[in-house]
């Protein structure tokens, strides 16, 4: 197995530790936007945004006149995260309590009607004063309700990644309608940043409104006390996934496999069966506990494992879930067999490997599943995801729908590629306040002459959900990944495009500009990311002007160069970019233009697969590629031109080169707007 990403992290503890209030960093960051109306808080697993709503819901009961906050999760299971906690114990000035008949995610009816009474009965309860229940409980309540009986309420949404601004979603209406025709106040939490099929979770004229809070994956994982490091790999097989989860399956490593979809390719369609052959891969006698349903596995070293069956949902899997949920100990289970359980709001911190096998058509699911594993714990030095994926076959009828679901596979880790690493932020100069303090891994945005607009500013607030729109084009992604674009291309051509399709109302000049950080961010976590300047290594060559001995020169997006004295700052960062290492504070954008943000991936795929493989791959590629566009023949006629010189021949469609193919796209699409102007030359 080869892993696409690793990344290390230095085990601060300001994620974990908590503040005189009993918050942790996150919490307090969130507490700090505790007034406004509606509020958007990104942050990952296990960072404590459920502890958070309740900080900011009773601060908003007591301090600021609401009289109700309802709490809405996506399934009953998740609802336990808000169960009574005493946050006085921790220094907070109040307690949360949910009185138990307003608990609509505790064991017993699932009558959607009699919760909807319970819901209906709280908002007219004058001594009720919190209600957790599900988002379908919500949809079925509000059905029956004016919107404005949710004046002066709390409407908290978790797990906000499953609204969507689509026709079709309502849950994504309903908080339009709660917007527009009451005056309750919403906070939104997510931990998947994006969804995953490319549909905006709220309109732009609401998403406007949102203030947003957002706590990145790396200032997480970076803040934790345990977790060193996080690796995303890839296993690629031929025939039947169960001939080859031998190969990724440690033993050693407390493990969730989750199976592939009924539905998926990848599936024998018999999932019980699928079990069996994982437990017959571990190569051990198999008990199981006729109280609990836990199986141990004794092997033949004599270890014993204990594994849990989340497969089979018949009679016995409450049962599997009860004891689960009741774990307190590393030494209370070893492998989580699941389909489609254990991914959101499953906590299990011990976990160390998470092992999923086939294509996951969602960035969320895969996120969620991702989550599972990076969670902190004494003991756990490192987390790893692995995705077992089917290698394309050229004999087969579906290699295209085989090359796609790789592809699409090996974009996720691209797109955690840019949340998991060191983060760069990009600040216009011309929005600095006196004396601010720019903090390390800070690009400078030089706009003195034309300032950056605030259409510009607010894209960038969303620069997450614009690399995963263009992680989502295929036309781009799958040329990048299999080395037939040019970065050029990319950054001139592709990039702007998705960026005025997201944002139509920016101007060139603003869709220049945005489309100009976007395709640095991306570089910047594809060469290799962000490094402290004592951790380069000796041999280091620097890019003219960012050696760290000189402190005297600072350079924009653009690389226009600005002299003044600036203090030494022993905590500077530097990018690798291509085999040098270059001052996050003085990045050259034509520097950058020349990076292909998915070579990585690349590298990685040529590495993992025999060159037949890769051929066919690339020719399937090739096969879907869209018409040549203007601007990129225009960019791709130098590389003809150089073709020639070099090898004295024009680029050939036939050629086995992928990239030459495209050369050939452009020069036969050059040729023939020649032959139309010259046909319509006086």
């Amino acid at each position: 197995m080869v892993d696409l990403l690793t990344v290390k992290y230095k085990q601060s503890g300001k994620s974990s530790n908590t503040n005189a209030m009993g918050m942790r960093e996150m919490q307090a960051r969130a507490f700090e936007a505790r007034e406004a109306q509606y509020l958007l808080l990104k942050a990952p697993p296990a960072s404590g945004k459920s502890r958070a709503l309740m900080f900011l819901g009773l601060d908003k009961l007591m301090n600021q006149g609401l009289k109700k906050v309802v709490v809405a999760v996506p399934e009953m299971s998740i609802g336990g995260s808000f169960k009574d906690t005493k946050l006085t114990d921790y220094g907070f000035f109040a307690d949360w309590t949910v009185q138990p008949k307003y608990n609509l995610c505790v064991a017993g009816s699932d009558a959607s009607a009699s919760k909807t009474k319970a819901f209906q009965d709280f908002i007219t309860d004058p001594t009720a004063q919190t209600l957790v229940c599900t988002h379908a409980t919500l949809r079925f309540a509000f059905e029956k309700l004016d919107p404005v009986v949710f004046n002066d309420t709390l409407l908290a949404i978790d797990e906000f990644h499953h609204t969507s601004a689509g026709e079709e979603n309502k849950l994504g209406t309903l908080i339009d309608v709660v917007m527009k025709r009451s005056t309750a106040h919403i906070v939104a939490m997510t931990g998947s940043y994006f969804r995953g099929d490319a549909v905006p979770i709220l309109l732009p004229e609401d998403e406007a409104k949102f203030t947003q809070v957002t706590y990145s994956y790396y200032e997480q994982l970076n803040g934790y006390k345990y977790l060193k490091s996080l690796g995303i790999g890839y296993h690629f097989y031929t025939g039947s996934y169960l001939d080859a989860i031998h190969e990724v399956l440690d033993t050693r490593k407390k493990t969730i496999v989750h199976i592939p979809n009924v539905n998926s390719s990848a599936s024998t369609k018999d999932k019980l069966s699928e079990v069996d052959h994982i437990l017959d891969a571990l190569d051990g006698t198999v008990v199981q506990d006729p109280k609990t349903s836990i199986m141990t596995v004794t092997l033949k070293d004599g270890r014993k494992l204990l594994v849990a069956d989340l497969v089979d949902d018949g009679p016995r899997r409450r049962e599997v879930q009860d004891y689960l949920r009741n774990i307190t100990r590393a030494d209370q289970m070893d492998i989580i067999i699941a389909l489609g359980m254990a991914k959101e709001g499953f906590d299990w911190p011990w976990c160390e490997h998470v092992l999923t096998v086939g294509y996951r058509a969602s960035l969320t699911e895969v996120i969620q599943i991702i989550g599972r594993a990076t969670r902190d714990s004494e003991g756990k030095k490192h987390a790893q995801f692995t995705n077992l994926i089917a290698q394309p076959d050229a004999e087969d009828e579906d290699v295209k729908v085989s090359v796609n679901n790789m592809l699409k596979a090996i974009t996720v880790s691209l797109l955690m590629e840019q949340v998991l690493a060191p983060s760069v932020n990009f600040r216009p100069r011309s929005r600095l306040l006196d004396g601010e303090y720019i903090p390390p891994g800070t690009v400078m945005i030089e706009d003195a002459i034309a300032p950056v607009s605030d259409r510009v500013t607010k894209a960038l607030e969303n620069i997450d959900n614009i690399k995963a729109a263009i992680l989502q084009e295929q036309s781009v992604v799958a040329p990048a990944i299999t080395g037939g674009t040019e970065p050029e291309v990319i950054a001139e051509v592709e990039i702007p495009k998705i960026v005025e399709r997201l944002y139509p109302d920016l101007d060139d000049e603003e869709r220049q500009t945005v489309s100009e950080i976007v395709h640095a961010s991306m570089a910047i976590g594809s060469t290799g990311g962000l490094f402290d300047e004592e951790d380069l290594p000796p041999d280091a060559v620097f890019e003219p002007g960012s050696d760290p001995k000189d402190d005297k020169s600072t350079t924009d997006t653009s690389g226009n160069s600005s002299s003044g004295e600036t203090e030494s700052k022993p905590d500077r960062k530097f990018v690798l970019m291509g085999n040098k290492f270059v001052n996050i504070e003085n990045l050259n954008i034509d520097l950058i233009k020349q990076v292909n943000p998915f070579q990585g991936a690349y590298e990685i795929l040529s590495k993992s697969v025999t060159t037949d493989v890769l051929k066919t791959i690339q020719d399937t590629v090739v096969g879907m590629r869209t018409d040549m566009s203007e601007d990129e023949a225009v960019i791709l006629w130098e590389r003809i031109q150089e073709l020639l010189r070099t090898h004295g021949k024009e680029p050939s469609h036939t050629a086995s080169d992928p990239y030459e193919k495209r050369l050939a796209a452009a020069l036969a699409y050059i040729k023939k707007k020649a032959r139309e102007r010259a046909a319509t030359a006086p």
